[in-house]
């Protein structure tokens, strides 16, 4: 069975795909960039202000469909620049504080609207 997730609190898609899906148990939460809900745009600041901003928005789904951080096992970090790594790390570190998941990190040529970080998530109860 499979359940569209989508909270008020994280930006809305801006393509045809869902802001997450639950099956089985497992929580597959979209690529999230650092969009403000309140204001359509990219927070201010740089790869710290945008990784902090993309992990609220995952805080948000993960809260709406009846998880938490403790719940993630596996992320994927998308960065603009891999000179970035350390910023965006020290960051991430302050939301996986224990039992961390698996994660993947990598720079790309691009990020949809110019973004710095993208960050994906599954998680399991």
């Amino acid at each position: 069975m499979k359940k569209v997730i989508n909270s008020p609190k994280a930006p809305k898609a801006i393509g045809p795909y869902s802001q997450a899906i639950e099956a089985n148990g497992t929580l597959y939460i979209s690529g999230q960039l650092p969009v403000d809900v309140n204001t359509g745009k990219f927070v201010e600041g740089g790869i710290r202000e945008q990784t902090t901003q993309s992990l609220k928005n995952i805080g948000y789904i993960l809260e709406e469909a009846g998880y938490t951080y403790a719940n993630v096992v596996k992320t994927t970090c998308l960065l603009s620049d891999i000179s970035n790594f350390a910023a965006m790390n020290e960051v991430y570190a302050q939301f996986f504080t224990q039992e961390c998941p698996a994660r993947a990190a990598f720079a790309v040529k691009d990020l949809p609207m110019g973004a710095l970080v993208e960050i994906e998530v599954v998680a399991v109860k």
